[in-house]
């Protein structure tokens, strides 16, 4: 087989043409193509009036060496890569614990699948509930104003990417092909099977919560075992002679003790109260940079329009998205975060007295207004005190945030106009929030440190010559984005455990090592694989 790239068609194409396009490619008789499957699309809207859609294609030739040969001087033609997972070990056949996995956001989904897939039967707990249950306790949030602190966007079956827009692309370098891992399971698991050839895929918080209830079962019929509302409270580590240090076991909040010498740590960002055990036993963590900011709402025709301009619309191209850097004069880099097409703002706050946002959509992406986080990078400089500080800078600006929006979980909100002009909102415009349970229209800088609030001020003047109407002064900005990535990281070594503390391996976002589902369906993946040569 043949992997082909950068085949560049246009957008109306008619079918055949990709075919067609491969021939040509190969300059090869039309009897000599096999077959021919498209294995990633993309789209390039640079020219909006004369937008392309860009295709790698696998396909089977006759005289494959020959055609090998012969355009062996051609980057874009080359074999087919192996993408197939192999398993690295297989589970004795008794074992004398069970391997432990806390968390069962996509981290610890991916690490309990695939300690599962070798024979590991892995226990899996989680302080929340199973999806659905808590999917109506997050709509209590969202509807009534109540929170329940375990059950929430942040704690529960599927993570904080459940209530996301399931964005299922990464930046992380991939060279074992995890990454295709992930999403073959995702699409095994009831997901659109266009997520393995689009660019750019998402699945959509619904959908998400079939595959998570899919994928348990997965893992319950390979001999897993899920336990929900099952908070770990401390964590049994022995200490030698010689310093070394070994995880024995946990504590759960009801006093079970269970025996286990490996426990895979994907506890999320938001695990603030695990944070404190984990620094507590001694268990090394540093603090790490993260950002701060605010979420902002454009109607989606607007975006449709600056990006794909009279394409707008097309259902190939589906809802426009974006993607904004600028560096502030002040020094500071201010991004797009999350940007979710078609989608919604939402309460993800775990913590009561606390407001926190987030961005959300479904598969179809079809609700009124887009959304995206504008961030400002931050670094440990900017919060002293220790490896947990940054937990404290970030409940700080979610309080003042609180108390800005009414103290209702109500969240302050400013349109883009007044916050330019540096003056309180009194009412809002033609952007109507989606924000539930609501939002108090009030000044936003009183909810972020005063260079944060400078420098996103600067930037969406300048994201305004980039997309034309992003500083449209009835957009609106909603407060505060907290949780973009976790405060913390909790250190591991080449075999995936802690610096510190053997039979401990850190994992996914809570531990510093990924930002997003992918990455952390990747990183699940690996920490799995570092568990099983353990064991085995």
């Amino acid at each position: 087989m043949l992997r082909l790239t950068e085949i560049k068609l246009p957008l109306d194409h008619p079918q055949e043409a990709i075919a067609e396009a491969a021939i040509a490619r190969l300059k090869i008789a039309p009897h000599e193509l096999i077959s021919c499957a498209v294995y990633r699309r993309a789209n390039d809207a640079r020219k909006k009036s004369s937008i392309s859609l860009i295709y790698t294609l696998d396909v089977e030739v006759k005289n494959e060496a020959e055609v090998l040969k012969r355009l062996s001087n051609d980057a874009r033609v080359q074999p087919m890569p192996d993408t197939d997972y192999r398993f690295v070990a297989k589970a004795p056949k008794t074992l004398s614990t069970r391997p432990i996995v806390i968390g069962a956001g996509p981290c610890g989904l991916f690490a309990a699948l695939l300690l599962a897939q070798m024979g590991f039967r892995p226990i899996i707990l989680e302080r929340g509930k199973v999806v659905r249950e808590r999917t109506k306790d997050t709509w209590g949030l969202w509807r009534r104003s109540v929170l329940n602190p375990e059950s929430n966007v942040q704690y529960g079956e599927g993570g904080a990417g459940t209530f996301s827009d399931g964005k299922l692309y990464s930046q992380i370098k991939d060279p074992r092909y995890l990454g295709r891992k992930v999403l073959t399971e995702f699409v095994k698991a009831e997901a659109p099977p266009d997520i393995l050839t689009e660019a750019k895929p998402h699945i959509g918080t619904f959908r998400l919560v079939k595959m998570v209830e899919n994928m348990r079962r997965t893992i319950e019929s390979l001999g897993g075992e899920y336990r929900f509302q099952s908070r770990v409270t401390d964590i049994d580590i022995s200490t030698a002679s010689d310093g070394t240090r070994q995880v024995r076991g946990v504590m759960l909040a009801g006093g079970e003790h269970i025996e286990t010498d490996h426990v895979v740590l994907a506890i999320g960002h938001s695990s603030r109260d695990t944070f404190k055990l984990l620094a507590d036993l001694g268990v090394y963590i540093e603090a790490k940079p993260f950002s701060l900011g605010l979420r902002i709402e454009h109607p989606q025709s607007l975006i449709d329009m600056a990006r794909f301009g009279k394409n707008s619309g097309n259902p190939i191209l589906g809802a426009a998205d974006y993607r904004l850097v600028h560096h502030a004069t002040n020094g500071r880099d201010v991004y797009s975060f999350c940007m979710c097409p078609g989608g919604t703002v939402v309460a993800a706050t775990s913590e009561e007295g606390r407001v926190v946002t987030n961005g959300m959509s479904q598969y179809s992406r079809a609700e009124r207004n887009a959304n995206a986080g504008i961030v400002v990078g931050i670094t440990p400089e900017d919060y002293p005190g220790g490896s947990l500080a940054g937990v404290e800078f970030q409940r700080k600006w979610e309080s003042a945030a609180f108390i800005a929006g009414g103290s209702t979980y109500a969240a302050p909100a400013q349109t883009v106009g007044d916050f330019i002009a540096g003056v309180p909102s009194t009412h809002l415009g033609s952007v109507t929030p989606s924000y539930k349970p609501g939002v108090t229209p009030t000044d936003l800088s009183t909810c972020l440190p005063d260079y944060v609030i400078a420098a996103i001020r600067e930037a969406l003047t300048a994201f305004g010559r980039q997309i034309p109407g992003f500083d449209m002064n009835d957009a609106v900005l909603t407060g505060v984005e907290t949780r973009t990535s976790s405060p913390i990281r909790i250190k591991r070594d080449e075999s995936f455990q802690s610096i510190n503390t053997k039979g401990l391996f850190p994992a996914g976002e809570g531990a510093g090592y990924a930002g997003g589902i992918l990455s952390a369906g990747v990183d699940g993946i690996k920490v799995a694989e570092a568990v099983a040569l353990s064991m085995a």
